[in-house]
């Protein structure tokens, strides 16, 4: 059978004041939902939540009143169970609803020692408890290549739409970096080689990529690019060997930064906050402190 949403409420304080207690090095009985208590006057009352502990030896008890609310409590539901306390024996009052209570609830309430608590799951980005900066300074060192347009076009290869593929790779990426079309008119492209030779019409090696790279002078992270020159060279690629002019390396620094937020509906079950003073306590998720 489906619980109704003022039993599901009344279940959910028990569990949070249940956590709150296991915490605590006092003495405590269970919390129980759902007590019928006899009072002074002869009438049973019925109770959402009720707990006992001991303090230095003395029992404390407790009789929490839940309000399934949407809205503010008004000073007339405050008044009905302060007439419960009242008539019971020594038994402290807390209430216990979503959104807050109205004014004169909260004077009525703090004259007659009533506590009044707003107790509820957090929503989501109402709870970040903290923010992590990252920073990140990355040195990349790129491989591009000059293709000879004239054999690629007579070899049947679309190097203008491989960029187009190239520029709608880059739109892809995120945190965005780039603006425009990086690639669609770039004379040197990165290429998916099989291999590192480089090799002339004939098949022999010629070089490598490694080699090329030993070759790169000192300075040429100050420089920012150097290029190779070939009169007749090929690379292994998806397509076959492709017939090069230059071989360019591009060196660039990037200092990308990341904010993460900590949101606590991410870890915390509930939020519970004193209607009067304005204190907060979050209680967390799946904590058992019991010893």
């Amino acid at each position: 059978m489906t619980m109704n949403p003022n039993s599901e409420y009344e279940k959910f304080t028990q569990e949070v004041y249940q956590g709150l207690v296991d915490a605590d090095t006092v003495r405590t009985t269970v919390v129980k939902h759902n007590v019928k208590l006899a009072g002074k006057s002869g009438q049973e009352h019925q109770i959402d939540v009720y707990w006992e502990y001991e303090i230095a030896g003395v029992s404390q008890k407790v009789a929490i009143e839940c309000k399934n609310y949407n809205k503010e409590v008004p000073i007339g539901k405050v008044r009905d169970f302060y007439g419960v306390l009242s008539d019971l024996n020594n038994v402290a009052g807390i209430m216990v609803t979503k959104v807050g209570y109205q004014q004169g609830a909260k004077k009525f309430a703090a004259h007659h020692g009533i506590t009044l608590k707003e107790l509820r799951t957090p929503n989501k980005g109402e709870g970040i408890i903290g923010e992590i900066e990252l920073s990140f300074n990355i040195a990349i060192r790129h491989c591009l290549f000059g293709v000879d347009e004239k054999w690629a076009n007579s070899h049947g290869i679309d190097l203008q739409g491989y960029r187009q593929f190239l520029d709608n790779l880059n739109s892809m990426r995120w945190p965005p970096k780039e603006t425009g079309l990086k690639w669609h008119n770039a004379t040197h492209i990165p290429l998916e080689a099989r291999d590192s030779k480089i090799r002339d019409g004939k098949g022999q090696i010629i070089a490598t990529l490694e080699e090329l790279e030993d070759k790169l002078p000192d300075n040429f992270e100050e420089m920012t690019e150097h290029t190779f020159d070939f009169q007749d060279a090929y690379v292994n690629t998806c397509w076959g060997l492709v017939k090069i002019k230059e071989v360019k390396y591009t060196y660039e620094t990037e200092n990308p930064t990341s904010v993460i937020a900590i949101d606590a509906q991410d870890f915390i079950k509930a939020i519970l906050k004193d209607a009067i003073s304005g204190e907060i306590k979050l209680i967390p998720k799946n904590v058992d402190n019991r010893p």
